[in-house]
């Protein structure tokens, strides 16, 4: 696995904001965008799911970056479950909630692979390295 410059560079953080842009789009018209509660908790789903990856690499050391890759997983995870509950008001069909909910358990799987890559790397992070 590569080693990244900035958090844009990181290719899970790159799928969740795609994601976080499908979520707005499906729930800005319609019913959904009539129900205040659940439009707005999948949007906030969203952007934390890569607000999380961002802000965790920001912290610069592993253990708080896999704190926040952690935080970053279970809001892709809460992302499938309002899915669920879009499809169940039939606020998106099966193929929408299919396409979707893959697209979350994608970035839950990347996640999953960052964080054992993490875990198995002796990298302290950027904020343990010897400038000199």
């Amino acid at each position: 696995m590569a080693r990244f410059t900035c958090f844009e560079e990181i290719q899970v953080w790159q799928k969740a904001r795609v994601l976080a842009n499908e979520l707005y789009g499906i729930t800005g018209s319609g019913a959904f965008a009539k129900d205040f509660g659940l439009r707005d908790q999948l949007r906030r789903a969203g952007v934390s799911t890569m607000a999380n990856i961002a802000e965790g690499y920001e912290r610069g050391g592993n253990k708080e970056f896999l704190q926040f890759l952690s935080v970053a997983k279970a809001s892709a995870g809460e992302v499938r479950s309002h899915l669920y509950v879009a499809l169940d008001l039939r606020f998106i069909d099966e193929k929408e909630f299919e396409r979707l909910a893959g697209m979350s358990r994608e970035v839950s799987k990347m996640l999953s692979g960052l964080m054992s890559y993490l875990r198995r790397t002796g990298m302290k992070g950027r904020k343990y390295i010897d400038p000199a």
